[in-house]
């Protein structure tokens, strides 16, 4: 058979993850690549990680990237206004749009951000996505930095809404520590928005030369970029 590897972050970053769940994924990875006739990746990062830590010749390993759907491009400006009142969100705002874990890195991003904030009183940040695991940490510091009016949390968002998410921001931070492939910056780079990530694992390939990217542990450094 064929197997797609999306990420192997369990691997690479085996402390960002419970260890039941860890411990399932790495057990069902290996033994699925070691079965299959071909494996695909979705970067060139995941295609090196397959067969370094997987043992996977590379002769077995085809790369494959995401694509982007044609939705995912600039949106009537009627259409996002009244996307953005229905949500009632700010004019101008940060979004972040993925699962609410540690790996995403966003302690970091909350702390560009509320620097951000002195230079920038009206700009708001928005972390879209599901609560996913050990991230009871993040909404203390949110409220220990006093920022529960300006940052919000409008939970997991439909497939059919991320356009408009998109096109309502501001710019676009995915500060990850460890993607596969990053396709939300590849998403916001289709939409036209001003996108900040990092400059580790996948995410130069989904951000080529047209996103900033940083370190993302450099929460100046972040700060500067947004």
């Amino acid at each position: 058979g064929v197997v797609t590897v999306y990420d192997l972050s369990f691997l690479r970053l085996p402390d960002r993850f419970p260890a039941a769940q860890r411990l399932y994924l790495s057990t069902i990875t290996r033994l699925s690549c070691r079965r299959a006739r071909r494996v695909i990746a979705i970067s060139e990062a995941t295609r090196r990680d397959v067969a370094e830590l997987l043992g996977v010749p590379s002769t077995r390993i085809d790369l494959a990237y995401p694509g982007v759907d044609a939705r995912f491009r600039p949106l009537p400006a009627e259409a996002v206004a009244a996307f953005r009142a229905r949500h009632g969100l700010p004019e101008r705002f940060i979004l972040y749009l993925g699962t609410l874990e540690p790996r995403k890195n966003l302690p970091a991003l909350v702390r560009a951000f509320a620097q951000l904030r002195r230079d920038e009183p009206d700009l708001h940040l928005v972390l879209a996505g599901g609560r996913g695991w050990w991230y009871h940490s993040l909404l203390r510091m949110i409220d220990d930095f006093q920022l529960s009016a300006v940052v919000h949390l409008p939970g997991f968002v439909p497939a059919e809404d991320l356009p408009l998410w998109y096109n309502a921001a501001t710019a676009f931070a995915y500060p990850s520590n460890f993607e596969g492939f990053g396709l939300p910056v590849a998403e916001a780079l289709a939409r036209g928005r001003p996108t900040v990530t990092g400059d580790s694992s996948s995410l130069p390939e989904a951000g080529g030369a047209v996103a900033a990217r940083v370190p993302v542990e450099d929460v100046d450094a972040l700060t500067a970029a947004l």
